[in-house]
């Protein structure tokens, strides 16, 4: 095609406009023996049919027309343009003229439709020829090279493909073809088609069906079914037309069908499109990032761009350069190559000149869209040079021996860099891997696994420069990650949370010292309690206010940690107390100790709060044994609390319902707060299973014996019939009969000593039945 004395292949034009010079040659083999009359229709839209001498015949079986081919001029006022190849039966002329001008809508949207279709399978074609071509055996190379490739074409990738073996990931990344392809909105807008809806609503229709799976002659069939539709209104008893996809190849359209032709009535008629008339329509090419910087100096440079995927499908763009300003004026021009596998343009760095460039400077790619000249995205661009590094304040004691750690770098050039080492105090070199992770900044990920404390170097190279940058560090032994402190405002003690914190020896906060005390552990982190004397911590820790809590650790270094001083925790005190039995299913065992609450009895108690003023209802009162192993939540809600007044709290405690049969010993009460605050644990009372006692049986002098009998008789820790328990018989662990030998009583009282608190002395009244009684 020719424009103003410039021509070009058909391949790198993307519009016609009206005066353009068109040579169209069919190149049909010479043994062709169907004789095709081709006629080149040009079109002015759907409701003015376009006059006679818009259509041009080529007998193409002629001499001339077959050896050389012919020339078209483009008039003023046409849209589309249209190639006809049809089978010559006389009137062909004639009859495809009349078609065309009966119905040219129908002619119009094919000729949209074909042209749409025709540069969405050039993508596919791109797409598909570079990953077959592809040699990337690692999967996740394969993953992210691919993952560019679509971002460039503009193609859905099955993400599902990388879960398979390697050796079938590239079939599985070429397969179902028809739905690969994504709507192009710069394409649409070249072709500006007539109707509403997007291309992907076509395209969703026709890939239900059959015929679109993949046709005879092609395996992508995209939108030529719905032309073929299209099409169909204009068929006559002579002529059937079938719509053929052009993929321009430099000079060449080569044609795919979707069905094969006929040469017997209805004879079939070949219908090309071509580039629609109108204004070019430049690439939206932009770059994937706009604030990123790059090194001008970095071999192979790649610019990542995106949104104009003709640009890397299609012979439409070409001549690209990068436009880099200097500072003494004019500027130079870069090599640039598109490359969809890399996502971006490929800068050819090799004729830069370093003296021509300083500081921070910008490019832009530059190129030939058809033909005029077009300006794609900007980008900003840095030299390498020896320069400072900045450690990130909050990397400054990160480096600890033994694992990997991670260092942050700020240097203006930090896009030149090439390479990234440690060296230690003994000369040994540490690669490390590294990447840029903001403009201006590094992180390092340097692996310390078997290294040992002390100074070390951080060699950072740079391209094209011969010493690298070095920067001073220091390596530490592990010390203690902090996690929070918590303390409660009113309290002198509080728990430091973190890792290591053995190699604390003490904190500061707002003034007041605190020293180490009880180290624990739990939920995978040090707990370490510490607390201060300073009588001022009641009342200078007010609730809310923010702190900085300063942590001395043995090797010298000092760490902070932001915390906030906590509420005060809630504080009750015991007014009251009183136990409670059945006196219908009372036991026979009395309890000399007040301070011990039976299991099948209920504990009564009385609470008055002193932290906050009043008890708020939300607030609850747990009740848990020594270990905490069972413990119950009472609450109003559940209506163990009863307020007597605003302060103070009417108690209710059943152990049987409340902890189980399995619970014993001391029982500890704590408030907690609505919000999850806990109390100081405080001691209540100690909860003591009893035994179920039947009787005495006892066999006179001689033998002097006696056999207590009853149930649960394990709970017994000893048994006597003195207070004294100078004849006491002990129950042995695991004891399950239910009878125990015993000494003979001095009366009809027992004296006990429980399990579940053996210091206290109990006893217990039975009935003494002998051999002499029964008979």
């Amino acid at each position: 095609m020719q424009r103003n004395g410039k021509t070009l292949p058909i391949a790198e034009v993307p519009n016609l406009q009206g005066g353009d010079r068109l040579w169209v040659h069919a190149n049909l083999p010479d043994s062709q023996s169907v004789h095709y009359l081709m006629v080149i229709a040009f079109l002015r839209g759907a409701t003015n049919p376009p006059p006679d001498s818009w259509f041009t015949r080529v007998e193409t079986w002629t001499k001339p027309a077959h050896a050389e081919g012919v020339f078209v001029n483009v008039p003023a006022e046409a849209e589309e343009a249209l190639v006809f190849l049809a089978p010559e039966t006389g009137g062909a002329f004639n009859t495809l003229r009349s078609a065309v001008r009966g119905k040219p809508g129908s002619f119009v949207r094919a000729t949209q439709d074909l042209n749409q279709a025709s540069l969405d399978r050039l993508r596919l074609e791109k797409y598909l020829d570079v990953i077959r071509e592809s040699s990337i055996d690692d999967p996740e190379k394969l993953k992210a090279h691919t993952t560019l490739l679509a971002r460039s074409l503009n193609i859905r990738v099955n993400s599902d493909c990388f879960d398979k073996p390697a050796p079938q990931q590239v079939s599985c990344l070429t397969q179902n073809q028809d739905s690969l392809v994504l709507d192009d909105a710069h394409s649409q807008s070249m072709l500006a088609t007539l109707t509403s809806g997007s291309a992907s609503d076509l395209f969703a229709q026709v890939s239900n069906s059959p015929m679109a799976r993949g046709g005879y002659y092609s395996a992508y069939v995209g939108a030529v079914v719905d032309v073929a539709r299209i099409l169909g209104s204009a068929h006559t008893a002579q002529y059937q037309y079938i719509p053929a996809l052009g993929l321009p190849t430099k000079d060449e359209l080569n044609l795919r069908l979707n069905s094969p032709p006929s040469f017997r009535n209805p004879k079939s008629v070949l219908v090309i499109g071509l580039p629609p008339v109108r204004q070019a329509v430049n690439p939206p090419l932009r770059a994937v990032d706009a604030t990123q910087v790059f090194c001008i100096d970095k071999p192979e440079l790649v610019l990542p761009a995106e949104g104009a995927p003709l640009v890397f499908a299609t012979e439409l763009a070409r001549n690209f350069f990068l436009h880099v300003e200097t500072k003494s004026g004019g500027g130079v021009n870069l090599p640039a190559t598109p490359d969809p596998l890399k996502g971006g343009f490929i800068i050819d760095t090799g004729v830069i000149r370093k003296d021509k460039m300083d500081g921070e400077f910008r490019g832009v790619l530059k190129g030939d869209w058809g033909f005029q000249p077009f300006e794609g995205p900007r980008f900003r661009f840095r030299s390498s040079r020896s320069g400072q590094w900045i450690v990130a304040s909050k990397d400054a004691s990160a480096l600890i021996v033994g694992r990997e750690d991670t260092l942050h770098l700020q240097s203006e050039d930090a896009c030149c860099v090439s390479g990234v080492a440690l060296r230690d105090e003994k000369g040994k070199v540490i690669d490390t891997e590294w990447k840029v992770v903001k403009p201006g900044e590094l992180e390092v990920k340097v692996p310390l696994q078997s290294a040992t404390a002390g100074a070390v170097t951080m060699m950072v190279r740079k391209f094209r420069l011969a010493d690298p940058d070095e920067i001073p560090l220091h390596t530490y032994a592990e010390a203690g990650r902090l996690d929070a402190f918590d303390i409660h405002s009113g309290d002198s003690d509080g728990v430091l949370k973190g890792t290591r914190l053995d190699q604390v020896v003490g904190i500061e906060v707002d003034g007041l010292h605190f020293l180490p005390g009880t180290l624990s552990r739990a939920n995978q982190e040090d707990e370490l309690k510490l607390a201060t004397t300073d009588p001022a911590a009641g009342t200078k820790l007010q609730p809310g206010a923010a702190i900085v809590v300063h942590v001395t650790l043995k090797d010298g270094r000092s760490l902070d940690l932001k915390s906030a001083v906590e509420v005060p925790r809630p504080r009750l005190m015991v007014l009251s107390k009183s136990v409670l039995t059945d006196p219908l299913t009372a036991s026979i065992v009395r309890l000399s100790d007040q301070g011990e609450l039976p299991q099948d009895g209920r504990l009564n108690f009385f609470l008055k709060t002193q932290v906050p003023e009043t008890f708020p209802p939300a607030e609850k009162v747990e009740v848990a044994t020594a270990d905490e192993s069972f413990r119950v939540l009472l609450s109003m809600k559940d209506g163990n609390l009863t307020l007597q007044d605003s302060k103070t709290i009417f108690a209710v405690l059943d152990p049987m319902k409340l902890l189980g049969p399995s619970a014993f010993g001391p029982l500890k009460f704590r408030p907690v707060s609505a919000d999850g605050v806990n109390g100081d644990w405080q001691p209540l009372i100690n909860l003591v299973r009893i035994p179920e006692l039947k009787a005495v049986h006892c066999i006179p002098a001689p033998e002097k014996q006696c056999t207590l009998s009853g149930d649960k008789l394990f709970l017994i820790d000893a048994v006597s019939s003195d207070p004294d328990f100078s004849n006491a018989v002990t129950v042995p662990d695991g004891y399950v009969e239910e009878t125990l030998n015993i000494p003979f009583p001095k009366g009809k009282t027992l004296y006990l000593k429980l399990r579940d608190d053996p210091a206290i002395v109990n006893t217990a009244t039975l009935p003494v039945e002998t051999e002499e009684s029964v008979q």
